[in-house]
């Protein structure tokens, strides 16, 4: 008996906690379906997708690097807010057999600030993930941005194509106290160099937000706390993009009542 299935791509994959997320929640639902991980390169990733477009169990898949650009072209449909941030990182296929590109990014950022809005925003890095970052703050209505950067002229030009009053400077330079704090840099990741020292820009009552997951538990997040700072780590943005994600694939909301056992569990995946 064929069973419905969505899946995440990207190379490399093994460390995507996607599966654990998106397989507890079809558990906990008691749905028919499944959830994957596929190892895709930049090379098979046309021939990915012409696949996947003839299986009919097929409903979708989350784009993780480095194709979350690249599979672009080869979608039917893209979304607005995906088309705004320049990438996606969820394809489904419609109801006319259309591949529709979104990105969940940008609601899964803002999904643990709860509504608040800040004033001044100091952003570190300007990839990808600053995008949907860049563009989930500037529709919340931030005021001030600041983007730490290696390089100027990509942090300017972010600026620019978001519309956003604010300054580029160079990493570890402070222009302006933020009452938000966001590391989307891959800085201080297992394997990366550390960050350099930002707290310092932060007000008593800001919060420090690193989407890094490995570690889940960053040295920025630590001293932080230390601080007596709010934090939010990357595994809040993941589950965060994940239910939109799920919703589109499977066509239910998750149980997100259960988040803190997910976490448990993912935890526990991490330390096997």
């Amino acid at each position: 008996m064929s069973t419905p299935y969505a899946e995440v791509i990207g190379d490399p994959i093994a460390q995507s906690k996607s599966p654990i997320i998106h397989g507890y929640w079809l558990e906990q639902l008691g749905v028919g379906g499944r959830y994957d991980h596929c190892h895709v390169t930049a090379d098979d990733l046309a021939g990915y997708v012409r696949d996947r477009r003839a299986d009919p169990e097929w409903l979708g898949c989350n784009v993780t690097m480095p194709h979350k650009r690249a599979i672009m072209p080869l979608l039917d449909v893209i979304d607005a807010v995906a088309a705004r941030i320049g990438a996606v990182n969820t394809v489904v296929r419609d109801e006319q057999g259309s591949l529709v590109g979104y990105n969940t990014d940008a609601p899964g950022f803002l999904e643990p600030l709860f509504g608040r809005k800040f004033e001044t925003v100091t952003v570190v890095g300007a990839g990808g993930a600053a995008r949907a970052v860049l563009a989930a703050l500037a529709d919340s209505g931030t005021k001030w941005i600041t983007i730490q950067n290696r390089s100027l002229e990509k942090a300017e030009a972010l600026l620019s194509e978001f519309d956003l009053p604010g300054y580029a400077v160079e990493l570890g330079s402070h222009v302006r106290t933020a009452d938000l704090l966001v590391n989307t840099s891959a800085l201080g990741m297992a394997g990366q160099p550390p960050l350099p020292p930002l707290l310092d820009c932060v007000s008593s009552s800001g919060i420090v937000y690193d989407i890094v997951t490995s570690p889940l538990d960053t040295a920025l997040l630590r001293e932080a706390r230390e601080r007596g700072l709010t934090t939010v780590d990357g595994l809040s943005m993941l589950i965060g993009q994940a239910d939109h994600a799920f919703a589109r694939f499977f066509g239910l909301r998750p149980p997100r009542r259960t988040d803190a056992e997910l976490r448990h569990r993912i935890l526990q995946a991490n330390a096997v």
